[in-house]
């Protein structure tokens, strides 16, 4: 990308209003000098951002996973040209899952049930947290409020500044697994009493006829179906956002509005995780080991088994719902499903 792309950037930058923010306009691009912007250590000349680095391995020979995130971010760009029309503004609190490591210059936008518990757990240790090293941080510790800062916590100036010159990356997941994962975690284990009870009660509320008292106390024992008839019942985005362990992945992290550097995905964490830090230059920081492949194999069987009882209408339906984070992020249609 050459530097006439930096200019259109910038311009990008620029369009972000006092009020609401109109992002993304023009498609980002790596920039190869940071003057004047932040302020921060490594602007000063004394180490390469996260994003000059991304430029050089750009601009020179690439390594192959290199060229596998470069063709991400143009299967991204043209799939949001493709498939996305006129797009509502954004505002400050759309940004709130955009997190901001303001000392290595990186903007990442958590996804849940895509590794994000870790992917906090490195931001802090790269701020100095437990000695800088991740395996340390608790679970609760990592996700407590006020812990990261959000791009949502800043003004729209200076949201404009670090979208000009920080990396901004995130890692998603093949949408029905993240799903059976989220189902999964929150209403089938033991230790999510207290979702259980908020989402669960509401569930077994509306969609189980002559529901047993202890269920409609507890809402602990919400079936698969019923979580997907939840999902997919009108009122349920009337009365709320979806939850943002269920919330699509575009609806998070607007990646057709921001534009990410990397996209990074649970599939491939180990070697997109390892890429990133790279890019930050922390020789010393491991990211958590992902989940090994046997887990992942897991993962994939407890959808396809979850998905089997469900009807081809409420598979479609499902699909549908979701088809944005399938088509943005390049993920096929699993093969368990009948959509036909």
């Amino acid at each position: 990308m050459g530097r006439r792309c930096w200019r259109r950037r910038a311009l990008a930058a620029a369009c972000l209003g006092a009020a609401l923010l109109l992002l993304g306009a023009a498609p980002r691009a790596l920039r190869p000098a940071f003057e004047n912007s932040l302020g921060s250590g490594w602007l000063g000349g004394k180490k390469r951002s996260p994003l000059q680095m991304l430029y050089d391995l750009d601009q020179g020979p690439r390594s192959a996973l290199a060229e596998v995130h470069r063709q991400r971010r143009d299967l991204l760009r043209r799939a949001c040209s493709r498939h996305t029309r006129r797009q509502r503004l954004l505002g400050p609190e759309d940004l709130r899952h955009v997190l901001v490591d303001d000392a290595h210059g990186l903007l990442y936008c958590y996804v849940p049930k895509v590794a994000c518990t870790n992917w906090k757990r490195v931001l802090l240790a790269l701020s100095g947290h437990a000695r800088g090293d991740p395996h340390a941080i608790p679970a609760h510790e990592a996700h407590a409020p006020g812990r990261l800062p959000s791009l949502a916590d800043f003004t729209p100036a200076e949201i404009n500044r670090r979208l000009r010159a920080y990396l901004a990356f995130l890692f998603v997941r093949e949408p029905f697994e993240r799903l059976a994962s989220a189902y999964r975690n929150k209403f089938a284990r033991p230790y999510s009493a207290a979702f259980q009870r908020r989402y669960g009660t509401r569930i077994v509320r509306r969609l189980r006829p002559r529901a047993h008292p202890d269920a409609l106390a507890r809402g602990h024992d919400v079936r698969f179906a019923e979580f997907l008839a939840y999902l997919l019942d009108p009122r349920t985005r009337r009365e709320e956002p979806f939850n943002e362990h269920w919330e699509r992945a575009h609806a998070l992290c607007h990646p057709c509005r921001l534009r990410y550097d990397v996209v990074g995905k649970f599939e491939t964490l180990a070697e997109d995780a390892a890429f990133v830090l790279g890019l930050v230059g922390a020789p010393g920081l491991r990211f958590p080991a992902p989940p090994p492949r046997a887990k992942a194999a897991a993962a994939r069987d407890l959808a396809e088994r979850l998905f089997r009882d469900i009807s081809p209408f409420y598979q479609r339906r499902l699909f549908d719902l979701y088809r944005m984070d399938f088509l943005l992020f390049n993920y096929s249609a699993p093969s368990y499903l009948r959509l036909h």
